[in-house]
């Protein structure tokens, strides 16, 4: 039913204005404002991500957004240079000192939007 059919995929913050201002800025992303108060960020291929300003948001527990990046050393370093701080976990998931989980799997390091959303950047295999 849906195999032809394009998808986007939208998440909720608490302040459009930092979001876009995160998104477009630190980030380095197309954001485009839209009707009713959201933006939209084009990314590479086409995919488009709606954000959606709400008033009572709970940031998710679960990654939101995946960038998928060719270096992750690389890349975590230039974020934390644009003053971004990576989530620290050592339990299951375990992450080094900048914050990237090099166990099983690819390696992945998780960080939050300002609205408190989980995004993380992924090397790819």
């Amino acid at each position: 039913m849906f195999k032809e059919t394009k998808a986007f995929s939208s998440f909720s913050v608490d302040d459009i204005e930092k979001a876009k201002d995160f998104y477009g800025k630190t980030l380095g992303l197309k954001v485009m404002e839209e009707e009713m108060g959201i933006i939209a960020l084009h990314l590479s291929g086409g995919v488009r991500i709606i954000i959606y300003p709400k008033p009572n948001h709970t940031p998710a527990t679960f990654t939101v957004l995946n960038f998928q990046v060719e270096n992750i050393e690389s890349a975590v370093d230039q974020l934390i240079d644009k003053g971004i701080t990576f989530e620290q976990y050592d339990g299951e998931l375990q992450t080094d000192e900048k914050g990237i989980s090099r166990g099983e799997g690819p390696l992945i390091a998780w960080f939050k939007d300002p609205a408190g959303n989980i995004l993380s950047v992924i090397e790819a295999e």
